[in-house]
């Protein structure tokens, strides 16, 4: 085994998913070199190689349930380096298997990595046709197929309103049932033909990401697992940690600023007898940092990424 990664050099890496405001990342973790830090989004290693870099006795945990993910972490030969192959909702319970009971930083990437995207099969790109799966763990058994086929006409508006925030959330839901009818949703093709009508002049494109954004949420049951994960970092970091979260919609990023603010993904902060909030975090930065336009240039997804940056009180 190495002190340093050896996957680092390898350019393919940079090649599986381009990280967004990689060294604000780093450099908001605060790292202590002997200090313990979870990547909880693994990916394609971006952050956890950099991180690895850095880390001289201490200890980095990575998780991903992705299987590409699992063979980009094989790659990392590197002592202080564990892979778990599991959704972060279950952080917890992994470090405790590890031995692991408080860490020093953890970081999280919410967005889904572009090798993801522009993985036909996997489809998650609106941008490719390929069957209707968006599975971030494919030993799930919930496909956007499954979803788009067998949800009432209420479930898929349910949806389509909450987590693709459409304007005609309603219709969307009618014309998915009415078509099925007809016959089964298989491919994204077919779901985009589906909705081509109803689809807003000139923002098509637009309207069918929140479609995918939608259905992908709902079949990785992606708010439950951040809701999870998000009450977990209190418990595990330890005093002055920091947690380092960057999301890529308004869903995601209200929930992880109400987190720091109130300790509640939900609902208002509670108070102690003397009034005094109780909450495990306090915002280090009052603003979420956002990417510069020379890196929007150069990735347009950076363009929608808001970081937020807090330390355990």
């Amino acid at each position: 085994m190495e002190d340093s990664p050896t996957r680092s050099q390898n350019p393919e890496s940079r090649s599986y998913h381009k990280p967004v405001m990689l060294s604000e990342c780093l450099e908001a973790l605060n790292i202590n070199p002997e200090g313990t830090y979870v990547d909880a989004t693994f990916g394609g290693g971006g952050h956890s190689l950099l991180l690895l870099e850095k880390l001289k006795g201490g200890k980095l945990i990575a998780f991903d349930q992705d299987e590409d993910a699992k063979k980009e972490a094989e790659k990392i030969q590197h002592r202080s380096f564990t892979f778990c192959q599991a959704n972060f909702r279950y952080m917890k319970q992994y470090l405790k298997l590890h031995g692991v009971d408080k860490v020093n930083g953890i970081l999280a990437d919410l967005g889904i990595s572009s090798h993801q995207i522009d993985s036909a099969e996997r489809g998650f790109s609106t941008r490719f046709d390929g069957p209707l799966d968006m599975r971030m763990d494919q030993r799930s058994k919930v496909t956007a197929a499954k979803i788009l086929n067998e949800y009432s006409e209420a479930e898929l508006h349910k949806i389509f309103g909450m987590y693709g925030e459409l304007k005609n959330a309603k219709t969307a839901a009618k014309t998915i049932v009415e078509q099925r009818k007809k016959k089964p949703l298989k491919t994204t093709l077919d779901l985009k033909t589906a909705l081509q009508s109803i689809a807003p002049r000139g923002k098509e494109n637009k309207y069918f990401a929140q479609v995918f954004q939608a259905l992908r949420i709902e079949v990785n049951e992606e708010m439950q697992a951040l809701e999870d994960f998000l009450h977990q970092c209190g418990d595990v970091m330890e005093k002055e940690g920091r947690l380092v979260v960057m999301s890529y919609h308004s869903l995601e990023d209200r929930m992880v600023k109400n987190y720091i603010n109130t300790g509640k993904v939900f609902g208002e902060v509670e108070k102690d007898f003397f009034g005094n909030k109780i909450k495990p975090f306090e915002a280090v930065t009052r603003k979420p940092v956002e990417a510069s336009e020379k890196e929007i240039e150069g990735n347009s997804r950076a363009r929608s990424a808001k970081l937020r940056v807090a330390k355990k009180v």
